[in-house]
Parts: structure tokens; sequence; C-alpha cells
């Protein structure tokens, strides 16, 4: 049995170009990571963005004594865990991170030992840090504060450093011979939190300067800018996401599993390649659905794949989309309807229409795609939007002509949930994937009725924007809603850790007296967890 890494930081940074399978769109995208000017890099979970942001830092590594640019990976995304009355807490957090990541990456590649160590933050008096570990301790104390909510914890630094920051930073590189920092944030804004996403690319635009390029990773849908940023021109802005119509692309996202498979799995995608072809195009893209669904498909016959496809697609992918009602119940009306919608509306109509294409005998086509009017309700718009968010739905392009040439904007849907439509994937999902036309979409105009349950009571819910996280709720829910694997969670009920608080609050040494977990197994659950934890808490 393969077993495969779905997240990126489960890979060692030197082993990362081990599991690389380039497109040019990669390369696109990690030479505007390499560039002078900021880079947002857009997609849902499970498409690629951490591993770029790897790639990038591992080549750029690979390339310092010549280029003298110093890369320095930030995840941000345990922010969803800071709850201080601090209201500056998660400025304060993220200036405290950039520091400390900088100092460590520096340290970890031995270049402190050229040059003496910089002190980043100014203190409330003047004074500054003179120790790393001071900022370490700091940031610490915000990510524990979850254990104690509305904790009050002292900064110890004014708002302004940011300023004393970057003519740190830019001291530092001029010291060490360092063209420019390149620093690649994360899960930046990552959490449906807006007042923390609005602080993050306030932040992002004022860190810039000829010694200091940001680079952050976003989701697509429910990113909330701001008035003082605009990402057009403040940043370069790139979607990574991988067309299903290029001639390519079924042996891409085959070379992506042939990095991880064993010879039984090689042989078997080999002898079943239509099958392969069928997961391969039901994952739309998203190499992480592709592993997992390849991991439950080892023998690659008929019987496996409608399995998978059936149960994945019908039922495993739309949880994290519901899942969401529970974080955001003031908002049930626009994730529910988004699904609803999807299911009840596209899916079907789609469904139908491929039926009678395929049957033709001439101008066979099918069709995965659907256009909502520009002019559509704005409610419509945030549903949809929260269906590219969870990765269901990916928005193609704007700006599009259909009927009677109004204009709006073309959706692609998971493939795998219109496969699993199907009575025999195996047998239909192949000739739709490859007759695929992206000018044959199902349209919905402005005032479509399908949109009435939606627009005639959504005049008492919040936009979807102005969420507010309960973030106490969500750690006291089961972990058996945490995306790990079930031999880790039958270890974890093991230990009797059956909530998510119990979970975040474990150790490597409480994880160790479970049955056959050793030093390296506890290590790799705790990471693996903590990842699962981590992302189910931020949305």
């Amino acid at each position: 049995m393969n077993d495969f890494f779905f997240r990126t930081e489960d890979i060692k940074l030197e082993h990362i170009q081990d599991f690389f399978v380039e497109t040019t769109q990669d390369r696109e995208v990690i030479n505007a990571l390499k560039n002078r000017n900021p880079m947002i890099l857009i997609g849902s979970r499970g498409v690629g963005k951490s591993f770029l942001l790897k790639i990038t830092q591992k080549e750029l590594l690979d390339n310092f004594e010549k280029d003298r640019i110093f890369p320095v990976y930030i995840s941000f995304i345990k922010s969803s865990l800071l709850q201080t009355n601090d209201k500056f807490q998660f400025m304060n957090w993220m200036l405290a991170k950039i520091c400390t990541s900088i100092l460590t990456s520096l340290s970890k590649y031995g270049l402190f030992t050229k040059a003496p160590q910089e002190n980043l933050l100014q203190g409330q008096n003047g004074s500054l840090f003179t120790k790393k570990e001071d900022i370490e301790q700091l940031i610490e104390q915000y990510e524990e504060s979850w254990r104690m909510p509305n904790s009050n914890i002292d900064s110890g630094y004014k708002i302004e450093s940011l300023d004393i920051l970057k003519e740190s930073i830019e001291s530092l590189a001029e010291n060490l011979k360092i063209e420019r920092f390149a620093l690649l944030i994360d899960e930046a804004a990552h959490i449906f939190l807006p007042e923390q996403q609005r602080q993050f690319f306030t932040l992002f635009r004022d860190l810039r300067s000829p010694y200091i390029t940001c680079n952050a990773a976003v989701y697509p849908g429910v990113t909330s800018y701001g008035e003082t940023f605009q990402p057009v021109h403040d940043a370069t802005v790139l979607s990574i996401d991988r067309n299903i119509l290029d001639k390519d692309y079924v042996d891409k996202m085959r070379d992506i599993i042939e990095t991880q498979a064993n010879s039984s799995l090689s042989k078997n995608i080999t002898q079943h390649k239509e099958n392969f072809a069928i997961l391969a195009y039901a994952a739309t893209g998203n190499p992480r659905l592709l592993l997992k669904t390849v991991a439950r498909a080892p023998k690659m016959n008929s019987k496996e794949v409608n399995e998978v496809i059936k149960e994945f697609y019908r039922t495993e992918i739309w949880s994290e989309h519901s899942t969401l009602v529970g974080k955001y119940t003031g908002h049930q009306l626009l994730i529910d309807w988004g699904r609803n919608f999807l299911e009840n509306n596209v899916l079907l109509t789609l469904k139908e229409r491929n039926t009678s294409t395929l049957a033709e005998e001439e101008n066979t086509y099918s069709s995965a795609f659907f256009w909502i009017q520009r002019e559509s309700p704005e409610a419509v718009q945030e549903a949809i939007r929260i269906l590219t968010y969870t990765g269901i739905v990916i928005e193609n392009a704007s700006g599009i002509k259909a009927v009677r040439d109004e204009i709006g904007s073309r959706y692609t849907v998971n493939l795998g949930c219109l496969f699993a439509l199907e009575a025999m994937p195996s047998d239909t999902a192949f000739k739709i994937a490859s007759n695929l036309k992206i000018k044959r979409m199902v349209q919905f105009s402005s005032n479509s009725k399908v949109y009435d349950s939606l627009t005639t009571g959504i005049e008492n819910s919040l936009p979807f924007k102005e969420i507010n996280e309960n973030l106490k709720n969500q750690l006291d829910k089961s972990m058996e809603v945490l995306d790990i694997s079930q031999w880790q969670k039958e270890k974890l009920r093991e230990l009797n850790l059956i909530t998510i608080r119990d979970v975040l609050g474990a150790t490597e040494s409480e994880l160790k007296k479970a049955a056959y977990i050793g030093q390296i197994r506890a290590r790799k659950i705790k990471n693996t967890v903590m990842a699962a934890v981590l992302e189910y808490l931020s949305g």
C-alpha cells in the first residue's frame, strides 16, 4: 500500500524537488515568486500553493551564492488561534513571526556566523529585543492564547515598529551582502476574518522596499484585500489552476502520482490507463484530491474506481463546504444555497445535456461549465465565491460574453461531482472528459428564477464578509471531523483524545503512550494532526 504525502508540510525541504512535476504554468509562478515584484498566488486547498512556495525557496537557496537572494518561508496558519484582548494582536504577531523567521532562517543556513545578530523589533521605551528567544516567546504566548481567550499579552513594542523592522532588515542585508530578502508567506489571510485580512495586506504593501519582496499565497473567493491594497497595482496576481483541457493534463497528473507510487501501483496504472484518467479528470487539477482517490483505488480496476467516485465525490468532497455552516451559522443560507444550486441546477442540467449530446453520432460534445451574468444578485455571487474557496467550483474566466452579448463569469464544476451522477462512471466518465467543449456552458441570467430562494431570504443575513469566528465551539467539536487517516483517529481515541481541543493540546510524549507509537511516529502524527487541526479551524 502506498503511503502518500498529501500535504507539502510533511515533505522535508531537501527532498521537495523529488516530487516536483514541472509545468509551464508552474515555472511561470516560480519565476514570478523569484522576481523583485510582489506576488499574490491564488488557489483553493490542495492545488499546490505551498508546494510551489517551497520549490521557490529551495531554488533560491541553491543559487544563493550567485544571486544573493535569500528566501524566508513563513506560515500564518496559526493566526486562527489568536484570542486576546489586544486590538493589535494580529499585527504584533505578524511582525514577530516575520522577524523570528528571518533570524531563524539566517541562523539555519550559517549566515549569522558572519555578522552580529540584529535587533529587529523596538520596545515601548525605545529599547530593542536583544534575543531571538524573546520574540519566539511572544509568538508562543499569542499562539497559546486559545487556551485562555481574552487574555492580556504585553507585546513589548509599539505598532510603529514596522519602520524599525524595515530599517533593521535593510541593515542586515547590507551587512551580509544579501541583495534582498524574498518573504514567502503561506496561508496568508486564510481565515474568514476580514479585519485580519485587511491588516495583512496593509503590512504586505508597507513592507515593500529595495531589500524586501513580499509574496503570499491566498484562497480564491473569500480574501478581503481592504481599501489600501489594490491587487492589480500593488502586486502580480497569478492563479494556480491546472487546465483539464490541456493535451498533456492526464500525463502531468500521472507524473505527480508516479513520484510517490510503488511498483505495484505504477503497473496497475499502466494496465488501466483509462480508469486512471477518470480519477485524474475527477480531481479537476487538484493533486491532493487525486492522491487521496488513487490511494483508495490501488488496483485501479473499474469496481474500485466506481466506488471511489461515488463515495468521495458524492459525499466527502462536500463535507468541507457543508461544515462551514457549523462555523458561520449566520451564513447558512449562502452556504446551503450554493450547494443546492450546484447539485440540483448546474450538475443535473449538465448531466442531462451530456447524456443527450454524447448519444449523437455527429457533433458529439460534453460540458462541465456554467456561466453567471455579471449583474446577478450579490448574494448569488458570494455563494459562488464560497464554492471556489472549497474548490468545488473553479472560476474559469470573467468578462465572458454569452447569449445576447451579455457579460458574466464562466466556471468549471469539479468533474468528480459530475461523474458521481453516472450509474457506472467507469463506462461514461472518460467519454465526458474527452469531449469537453468550453463554449458549451449552462447559462444563468441576472434574473434567473433559481435565485429566488436565496434573494428572498437573504435580507436578514449579514454579508459573508462580516463573519465572526467562534473558536471555542470549534475546539469542543469531535476530532472525527479532522482530515486524517482512520488509523490516526484510532490512536487518538485510544488515548482518549476526543475533541479538537484535546488533540491540539496533546504532546508528543502523550502520543507515544499509544500502542506501536515511538518517537518518529509520534512526531509524524503530531505534525499531521496539527496541520489538519489548523486547516479545519481556518475555515
